[in-house]
């Protein structure tokens, strides 16, 4: 037995020899460089690509076959002549006996100097398409065609399911790779260059480490990317699960959507794609943008239909202004230190056409917002917003006033302040009517934006800061489509007293449109002066309804354009710094023929009622039965209200009971006489005067003193002539005076 031992070693020691020796004999006799045609032709045949080879292929046989191949080329059958892809070398090494098992053991792969290019043409036909096809008829005729024994194995091994290849690879280098797409429809280029990849062992079922940089680069914009990837490639071909486990994503952009400023980024988690679930999933992401830090994860399910995106995102507080500042870009003018202080927390839903922050929680500033935000079609920029705000500041977020309003403004206040200063003590001429204009000619709305947009929204405010008016539980309802915007309701607090308002605004065409309709209730009007700045001439609580039309893209287009109808009540009032009582006295002495002893007792007249209703044509206000209740008096009225340039111009009528104080001047005191005779004013100059731009009116007390004189000459006739003569003469005579 042992010399039978000794004897089957001996002969399998020889074989091994002999299979050595052949193996030698092929690597060293067998020069695969005289075959390069035949080659060639199997590649036209049995891969329908067209191969160059222009370098040496070498090889070696066992126990590991060897292959090397240089300056290499490869074109499809429809373009032979323009390679998609070549490279400078490929080595790999295979081990022969386990390709017998269908396994394939490779040692490390090494690809140097690949170079793919992908081209879409005029048509939208892409070079890549041709892949792996057959020659186009008339080409076939150039290549010999494949003997039908060989079709009918191919045929046959066709029907049968493939098996999976098991990978075993020791690892795979890729050094100065390029990639290059080129789309002719768009005009549009897209490269990859100096890509490097290095992995570890490949193994199924087995972490292997993977990294890989490049430069990305993009023309329609011009953008240039370094990027750098890291991690732990996983990947289970039986259960179709593959994993990217520690992936670590960083890198650099700059470009021109960037204005010469550099966006760093860089992107953690565990990735994970299950295609026999349909389910892909990024758990533990954390990423960042310049200051701009997020936490969160991803799950996407549906992938074989169309795919449904959950999860949840949380982004730290930052400044978005500078981070804005930081890629480039530039935000509308607003007050120093807004946006600051930014934070969310949110669910996410979304789709390939939409995207919902659902459970939102987002800190603006001094602000916090809940509720839903969300974008149903990014086509058409549908736009659904349900938030509820604690506080929230808007003309922190409003552009300041241009150079041209604010001249404009300073213009007009300048006139103001010279009408007040004339009309301080009530005794100067009437002041002169205003002309300047009042409101800015800027752009007011973006009308293509507005045109475009698809909303509707569903606001609440604790606290609204509007123009400077703060506004308690302030409730907003609008929507707007195909260019027409609906506000649905409009509500909220105001110093105590409420106001509500709807209407539309159509952007259809260039000249926007605006149809308003507002109600006002118990608001205190100088609060509401005082906090656009200005002196109210009068306090009270206002009660207004209005419905008005404008059109126009300015605010001087849009009053200058103002039509509709108002109705307005100030209760429980005061005319400041216009003492009506003084100046009505001054009236009566001048009836009576008498001078006036005492001084102004006071400055202001109170009200208990002012209320009226307007017309308005392109911007003026016609108010023909004004009506105020003070007490010891009544007042009526009629005038215009001109919009455009604030100013009034009134015609009031007083009837007066006369000095009803505990010491009363005599010149003041109202006879018998005077009782039911209405004293005239006019009211004129710019609207913020008030009643301190009313004067009385010269012409109509002439009126009223020769009504009091042909009155007192009637009373002289009847106390004259008494029974003495008949009816008919005594009127006859007091015809001759009337005027």
């Amino acid at each position: 037995m042992k010399a039978l031992g000794k004897i089957l070693g001996l002969v399998i020691l020889g074989l091994l020899l002999i299979i050595v020796a052949l193996g030698f004999a092929l690597t060293h006799l067998f020069d695969p460089n005289d075959y390069k045609d035949e080659i060639r032709q199997i590649a036209r045949d049995k891969a329908h690509i067209e191969l160059t080879l222009n370098g040496d292929i070498g090889w070696s046989l066992f126990p590991w076959l060897g292959l090397e191949l240089h300056d290499a080329g490869v074109a499809t059958l429809a373009n032979p002549t323009q390679p998609f892809a070549d490279l400078q070398m490929l080595g790999l090494s295979v081990r022969v006996l386990p390709l017998l098992r269908r396994e394939v053991q490779m040692s490390d792969v090494r690809v140097e100097g690949l170079n793919l290019r992908l081209n879409r043409d005029k048509d939208g036909h892409g070079n890549w398409q041709d892949i792996g096809k057959a020659a186009p008829a008339d080409r076939q005729a150039e290549t010999p065609a494949t003997s039908t024994g060989e079709t009918g194995e191919a045929a046959a091994s066709a029907e049968k399911p493939a098996q999976p290849i098991r990978l075993d690879i020791d690892s795979l280098t890729v050094n100065n790779a390029r990639v290059e797409y080129n789309d002719e429809q768009t005009g549009k280029q897209f490269t990859a260059e100096s890509i490097q990849l290095s992995t570890g062992p490949i193994h199924e079922a087995t972490n292997t480490p993977v990294k890989l940089t490049a430069f990305l680069a993009n023309s329609q914009p011009a953008v240039r990317v370094r990027t750098e990837l890291n991690g732990e490639l996983r990947f289970d071909r039986a259960l179709q699960r593959y994993q990217f486990e520690d992936m670590r994503l960083s890198g650099e952009a700059a470009g021109d959507p960037l204005q010469g400023k550099t966006l760093t980024f860089s992107a953690q988690g565990q990735l994970l794609l299950d295609k026999a679930a349909n389910v892909g999933q990024w758990t533990g992401l954390k990423l960042s943008l310049n200051q701009l830090r997020a936490l969160g994860e991803l799950k996407v399910n549906d992938l074989d239909k169309t795919p449904q995106i959950s999860g949840g995102i949380s982004i730290a507080q930052f400044d978005l202004a500078k981070f804005v500042d930081s890629i480039g870009q530039t935000l509308p003018a607003m007050a120093e230190g807004s946006l600051s202080k930014v934070e969310l927390a949110s669910r996410l839903q979304a789709t390939p056409t939409s995207l919902a922050l659902e459970d939102l929680n987002l800190k603006l500033d001094d602000s916090s917002f809940s509720g839903r935000l969300a974008i149903e079609d990014f086509a058409k920029q549908a736009l659904r917003a349900q938030l509820k705000a604690d506080t929230f500041n808007v003309d922190r977020y409003l552009p300041p006033k241009s150079a041209a309003a604010n001249s404009a403004a300073a213009a007009r206040k300048a006139e103001v302040q010279g009408s007040e200063a004339a009309a301080a003590g009530g005794t100067t001429p009437l002041p002169d009517a205003p002309t300047k204009g009042a409101w800015s000619t800027d752009r007011l709305l973006p009308v293509e934006r507005l045109a475009q947009l698809d909303v509707d929204a569903d606001l609440n405010f604790g606290q609204l800061t509007l123009d400077k008016l703060p506004i308690q539980n302030a409730a907003l309802k609008a929507s707007g489509q195909g260019g027409l915007l609906k506000l649905a309701d409009l509500r909220g607090e105001l110093f105590n007293g409420s106001f509500e308002a709807n209407g539309t605004l159509d952007v259809r065409q260039s000249t926007p449109k605006l149809n308003l309709q507002t109600r006002i209730n118990r608001v205190p009007v100088e609060r509401i002066l005082e906090n656009q700045g200005q002196n109210p001439p009068v306090k009270g609580l206002v009660t207004l309804s209005s419905n008005l039309t404008g059109n126009g893209n300015s605010q001087k287009a849009l009053i200058d354009s103002l039509n509709g109808t108002a109705s307005f009540a100030i209760n429980n009032g005061v005319l400041l710094n216009a003492s009506i009582e003084q100046q009505l006295c001054q009236g009566i002495a001048v009836l009576n023929r008498k001078n006036l002893t005492s001084t102004p007792r006071g400055k202001d007249t109170p009200f208990q009622e002012l209320k009226g209703n307007l017309t308005l044509r392109n911007g003026v206000a016609s108010n023909p039965d004004l009506k105020v209740r003070i007490p010891g008096m009544t007042v009526n009225g009629n005038g215009d209200i001109d919009l455009r340039v604030l100013g009034l111009d009134y015609r009031v009528g007083i009837i007066v009971e006369g000095d009803l104080s505990d010491n009363p001047d005599p010149a003041c005191q109202v006879g018998e006489r005077f009782r039911g005779i209405e004293l005239p004013l006019r009211c004129r100059g710019p609207l913020e005067l008030g009643a301190k731009a009313c004067r009385l009116d010269k012409d109509g007390l002439g009126q009223v003193a020769a009504k009091l004189a042909g009155e007192r000459l009637k009373e002289k006739i009847d106390e004259k002539l008494g029974d003495k003569v008949s009816p008919e003469l005594k009127n006859a005579i007091k015809g001759l005076f009337k005027r």
